[in-house]
């Protein structure tokens, strides 16, 4: 692939290569800037000095100076070692402290909290630093803050929880990787005022047209999803509206992102296109495009999806200024690169990935499966090129998606065929209201014709998404088979760009291997045994896995909701499923162990002696007596029980010197078969 010989290609793989290494292995910052010095040095030493090999050790040397200036980059960015980080400050984790915030953005509301992500400003009145995750406990009549609003919180700071359920979505690594160390929790604020900023006046310009569309007669439903494909904001959108947007295929376009910001680019030219083709003008319609995709920023909020999605449209719309064709994959790791420098966490970033995998394939693949059929009709040329232009980005990133959500929807084609033309016209209307609502009333025809359009795209979206039976659900991926799947549709996309038995070969190849890891990962999760208690508020549940068939027992009822973020990630990654579900009963044995579960009635076996006691619904017991009586190997509570019994029994075992195991506090317990 001619891509690989631009220098700029493999000293971005080695910089990225860097970054991994270093989010993998904690280097210290004395560690790192030594290795970068001693690179650099013997760079320069390689360039002032004349020998037949200095085109190879050259070469080296610079892909090492590129890995070890990815993991300083890293590290450098890591907020935490900021000698101002508020983390510095805190002396007591245990005791509230008095802090002054700053709203940077407003999160999804949870049942119980309305979420923000601020800066800290002052903590006990020391001048800090860093981001904190800002839980509200939600209140009937509270309005959401303002993004830039001051605020002053009294409350603990605390560390972001590990996932207490197996092979859950570990939501504190993802905010971590955002350089948000710490979570604060209130049920009252003080607003002090506000920083009036980008971010203050972007969120007034938001609010300005939401305010003015509605005056229109905008319904709210409409409205929601106007304000995600628009403006970037998701967080009122209905959830059975993105539901279906997920079983269509079609959840991409309610997340402001590539394919938002290149329609923005492609109306702008077409806009522009009346102008003088002179060098003057020319370079007036760039200044003009820029402007136009960083004003689109600005508006959507300055989220780092945008801002990213911008910066590699920018350097696009300079390649079609200079008349570059050839510098489409140049331009997309100039910005790449640009990006990763300044904020080298995004590579973490699903979105990022995503984004990045999916234009790469686009402009790498689409080529090839256009000429595979040729229409004169231009309509049909239009059609077939959606098509293409989908089956290129869902291969690029169908092993992701597969990896990150475990689930595929089998109508993405259909999906694109319909939506890719009505979404144009969405956003061309959109962007021609947006901009009359900035300024003032729109005109009630315009609200409607866009509402309208809206409502007929949720349609067409609900109607496909009914299709429940073209949903991959479920689907088991791990990280290996990524890899192996990812050099797998290389490996065949060089084959069918230019056949020949060898490139053949290495597919098949690859495709035995990528079945051969898929039967070793199934034969891996088929052949343990193992019994586990989950982390369930107000509920016991456990379960017995053997192989891909797993038993559960519970003490109630178990929700659609509980299931979904307690067992279905736990099934999913062990290639497994239910089997059967019971009702729980006092006693289980496994293992070799006898286990007894208590429950509310507190009554406790003297004929039985127990290896492990799981105590459950807060049972009236006296656990001294019991632990001497019974002398257990171990007990655990799980989270059907008062806080206040949970620290009591702790204590209790701590006398004994028995194992506490509280799934409050260290998540599930898993005990397992040795073969």
């Amino acid at each position: 692939m001619k891509l690989l010989r631009f220098p700029l290609a493999r000293i971005t793989s080695f910089f990225i290569l860097g970054i991994i290494i270093q989010s993998q292995f904690q280097f210290g910052l004395r560690a790192v800037l030594f290795v970068v010095c001693f690179s650099g040095a013997l760079l320069l030493t390689t360039l002032l000095l004349r020998s037949k090999s200095k085109s190879f050790v050259f070469g080296a040397l610079s892909f090492a100076m590129s890995t070890s200036l990815g993991s300083f980059c890293l590290l450098a960015h890591v907020a935490i070692f900021n000698e101002s980080h508020f983390s510095h400050h805190i002396k007591n984790t245990e005791t509230s402290s008095l802090l002054e915030l700053r709203v940077l953005e407003k999160l999804k509301t949870t049942d119980y909290y309305k979420r923000y992500i601020c800066e800290v400003s002052s903590v006990d009145s020391v001048k800090v630093s860093g981001k904190i995750l800002l839980n509200s406990t939600r209140q009937k009549g509270r309005k959401h803050l303002a993004v830039g609003s001051n605020i002053i919180v009294f409350g603990k700071i605390a560390d972001h929880k590990k996932p207490l359920n197996p092979n859950q979505f570990d939501y504190g690594k993802y905010l971590t990787n955002k350089n948000i160390f710490a979570q604060v929790r209130t049920e009252s604020f003080i607003i002090v005022g506000a920083t009036k900023d980008i971010f203050y006046y972007s969120d007034r310009l938001r609010q300005r047209v939401l305010s003015n569309l509605r005056v229109a007669g905008f319904q709210e439903k409409e409205l929601q999803v106007f304000a995600a494909l628009l403006l970037g904001q998701q967080q009122e959108i209905d959830p059975e509206i993105l539901r279906d947007y997920q079983f269509a295929g079609a959840v991409h376009i309610l997340s402001v992102s590539g394919l938002h910001v290149g329609f923005v680019l492609l109306i702008l030219n077409l806009f522009l296109d009346y102008l003088p083709r002179t060098k003057r003008w020319s370079l007036i319609k760039l200044s003009i495009v820029i402007l136009g995709l960083w004003g689109f920023a600005i508006l959507a909020g300055l989220a780092p999806s945008v801002v990213r999605s911008v910066v590699m449209f920018s350097f696009v719309a300079l390649g079609m200024h200079l008349r570059r064709s050839t510098n489409v994959f140049h331009t997309l790791l100039v910005s790449m690169l640009l990006i990763l420098i300044f904020r080298p966490g995004f590579l973490f970033d699903v979105g990022f990935q995503l984004s990045y995998v999916a234009v790469f394939f686009i402009l790498w693949l689409q080529p090839i499966l256009d000429r595979f059929v040729t229409f004169d009709n231009k309509i049909a040329r239009y059609f077939w090129n959606i098509v293409t232009v989908s089956f290129a980005a869902q291969i690029g990133t169908f092993p992701l998606s597969l990896y990150y959500f475990h689930q595929f929807p089998g109508l993405f084609f259909v999906t694109n065929l319909v939506v890719i033309p009505l979404l144009s016209l969405i956003m061309a209307l959109g962007l021609a209201v947006a901009a009359w609502a900035m300024m003032a009333s729109v005109p009630k025809i315009m609200a409607y014709c866009l509402q309208q359009s809206i409502s007929i795209l949720d349609d067409v979206i609900a109607a496909i998404a009914r299709f429940e039976q073209f949903v991959f659900r479920d689907v088991a991926f791990t990280l290996p088979m990524l890899f192996v799947s990812y050099a797998l549709i290389i490996a065949a996309i060089f084959w069918m760009k230019k056949p020949s038995f060898n490139k053949l070969a290495i597919a098949v190849l690859l495709l035995l291997l990528f079945q051969l890891t898929f039967v070793f990962q199934n034969w891996s999760a088929k052949t343990e045994r193992e019994w586990i208690v989950f982390h369930s508020q107000k509920n016991t549940v456990i379960a017995c896995r053997n192989g891909e068939k797993t038993s559960v027992r519970s003490r109630d009822s178990i929700s659609e909701k509980s299931f979904e973020f307690t067992l279905r990630p736990y099934l999913t990654a062990n290639f497994s499923s239910v089997e059967k579900s019971d009702s729980l009963e006092n006693f289980e044995y496994f293992a070799g162990k006898t286990i007894f579960i208590s429950d509310s009635s507190a009554v406790f076996p003297n004929n039985v002696s127990a290896d492990i006691i799981l105590l459950s619904q807060s049972p009236k017991i006296n656990l001294e007596r019991i632990l001497t009586s019974h002398k257990p190997q171990l007990i655990i509570v799980d989270a059907s029980n008062y806080r206040n019994d949970i620290e009591r029994w702790k204590a209790t075992c701590l006398k004994q010197k028995i194992p506490f195991h509280a799934t409050a506090e260290k998540g599930f317990y898993r005990l397992k078969e040795l073969p």
